[in-house]
């Protein structure tokens, strides 16, 4: 009778874990975990707590390296260099990324905002070459517009960054004034009006 008790009790207190890693597990295999994931960081980010920070001015900034290509939805090959003396905001992202996908739609109504030739947006897909077409649907399912790149051939040290997503905003002279990792939103105006000021420049 005790024993029967004592395993009763067990049972019951690991219940909810055993529960809870089941539910992973079936987000895991339908592909719903990064959605979640997503619409759990985007209310984050709607709270402000997540906001992209303005770099302090500093004189001694990294050169942008521009020596890779990339490629459009259409195939069409484009050399970095093609953007220098532009202000340059490149996110770095991937269609498996949960948190990737969770600072998009704020990119986006940053993009549609921005109406400066002088900015160029550049969203870098990270995913392979066999994932273009996911990529393509992911981009027009959610009806983005701002320009979505993918490597075509290697990318530079710089871009070979540990974590997605990353954010680099590279200044008219082709420095690297700011570089985030992880999500945030940047569809403030204090990050518009820092955008702005590059440009201006």
């Amino acid at each position: 009778q005790p024993r029967q008790i004592f395993m009763h009790r067990i049972i019951e207190f690991i219940k909810p874990f055993i529960t809870a890693l089941i539910i992973i597990g079936l987000l895991q295999v339908t592909g719903l975990f990064g959605e979640v994931a997503a619409l759990t960081q985007q209310a984050a980010l709607s709270s402000g707590l997540m906001n992209a920070s303005i770099p302090d001015k500093d004189k001694n900034l990294q050169d942008f390296d521009f020596g890779f290509t990339m490629k459009d939805s259409l195939g069409n090959r484009f050399n970095a260099e093609q953007f220098k003396g532009k202000v340059i905001f490149l996110n770095l992202w991937a269609t498996w990324c949960g948190p990737c996908r969770a600072e998009m739609p704020a990119i986006h109504k940053l993009y549609n905002k921005v109406n400066d030739d002088r900015i160029a947006f550049i969203m870098l897909s990270i995913d392979k070459d066999q994932a273009a077409q996911k990529v393509k649907s992911y981009v027009r399912r959610n009806n983005y517009t701002f320009p979505v790149y993918m490597p075509s051939g290697y990318l530079t040290e710089q871009l070979n960054v540990p974590s997605i997503p990353t954010t680099f905003v590279i200044s008219k002279d082709g420095k690297i004034v700011m570089k985030e990792v992880g999500t945030k939103n940047y569809n403030t105006d204090k990050f518009r009006n820092f955008l702005n000021e590059l440009a201006a420049k």
